[in-house]
């Protein structure tokens, strides 16, 4: 069986919302200088990447959360090269199973229960250095209101929750617009959706949930780095956005690196029950499930289509890096336009909309 929702969100960390941290002052300065996201009108959306071996190809599209609330986006692009694809790379993920039959998913449902909260009754206020918890009592009422349940929360999930409001608050979304439709298309037309999850299978879940709800884990960091998002980064996400509705790649390369995903991981990495369980990391997993995929498409298939989180794809130490590192042929947007690839028909030309 696949665990529940906040198991999942437990173990996939490794794969949280990107918002690039900024300094106070650098963010002040953005909020006055930000163009307003653009939410209508004819607007190209990012390009693909074009990865490349032995005459098959992988294209690849950056996708991005959050953005703007009820946008609706096409890529012309897209659509044409997934149609000519012979399979569609879901994004990295992490997918866990248990061995239980149907009442075994029963018996493990009331042990869900306060799997958020803090061990042993503690309080966020019990959790965290003073100075955090100060941070935190500023933010809460402006996006959470008097809801006195988060207090009980681990800060990890404290700062999700805050994150999730501060998001919602400043108009923006984080579904993915651009998967959704990618996969609407491939079921539409046949196209094999293929899972680039990490499997990892839990022997005894009920000990695991146990072993999580009473074990430690240094989460400070995760917090931290989310409240971060939360103070400074809503001007960030807005020029994200806009810089993905409108194709604007370069700014989406020079956006500063985004810490949090990597401080949440490390938590998880390190805590008590992640140790017992053999969940040491993660992330690596994650990327490397992905990277046999990628491999396996690329041997197998003439065309094929992937979607990566803008975020992964452009690291330094990104999926970009590491395809590169192995040898295949790796090709920006710029750069296949420069070479005359959408001229010569090699790729379809872009073309999209974003509206409300």
């Amino acid at each position: 069986m696949r665990v529940s929702r906040w198991m999942m969100v437990v173990f996939g960390l490794a794969t949280l919302p990107a918002l690039a941290q900024v300094a106070p002052e650098q963010a002040a300065t953005a909020a006055k200088n930000l163009p307003a996201v653009v939410v209508s009108g004819e607007l190209p959306g990012p390009g693909l990447w074009k990865i490349s071996k032995s005459g098959h190809v992988l294209w690849i599209l950056g996708t991005l959360t959050p953005l703007p609330k009820k946008m609706q986006w096409q890529s012309k692009q897209v659509s044409d090269t997934e149609l000519a694809a012979q399979a569609v790379l879901l994004p990295p993920g992490l997918e866990v199973d248990a061995k239980l039959g149907f009442f075994g998913k029963l018996m493990l449902l009331p042990r869900l229960i306060g799997i958020r909260d803090n061990p042993d009754g503690k309080h966020l206020a019990d959790m965290l250095p003073p100075a955090d918890y100060a941070r935190w009592q500023a933010l809460k009422p402006r996006y959470l209101g008097s809801n006195h349940g988060v207090e009980k929360f681990r800060p990890m999930f404290a700062g999700f929750k805050l994150y999730g409001a501060a998001v919602k608050d400043a108009g923006l979304d984080d579904a993915d617009v651009a998967g959704q439709l990618v996969r609407k298309l491939a079921k539409q037309h046949g196209i094999p959706l293929v899972d680039t999850s990490y499997k990892f299978t839990l022997a005894d879940p009920k000990a695991a949930l146990a072993e999580f709800r009473h074990g430690s884990m240094d989460d400070t960091a995760c917090f931290e780095e989310l409240l971060d998002r939360v103070e400074h980064g809503v001007p960030q996400m807005q020029a994200q956005a806009n810089a993905w509705a409108t194709g604007d790649i370069d700014t989406l390369v020079g956006m500063p690196r985004d810490h949090a995903g990597r401080a949440c991981a490390d938590a998880l990495g390190g805590a008590d029950f992640a140790r017992q369980q053999g969940l040491r990391n993660l992330p690596e997993k994650v990327a490397q499930s992905w990277m046999d995929a990628a491999a396996a498409a690329l041997a197998q298939h003439r065309s094929s289509l992937a979607m990566l989180p803008m975020r992964d794809l452009l690291a330094p130490d990104g999926y970009l890096a590491r395809l590169k590192a192995q040898g295949y042929t790796v090709a920006s947007p710029d750069e296949q336009d420069a070479a005359g690839d959408a001229v010569s028909g090699d790729a379809p030309a872009a073309a999209g909309s974003v509206a409300r």
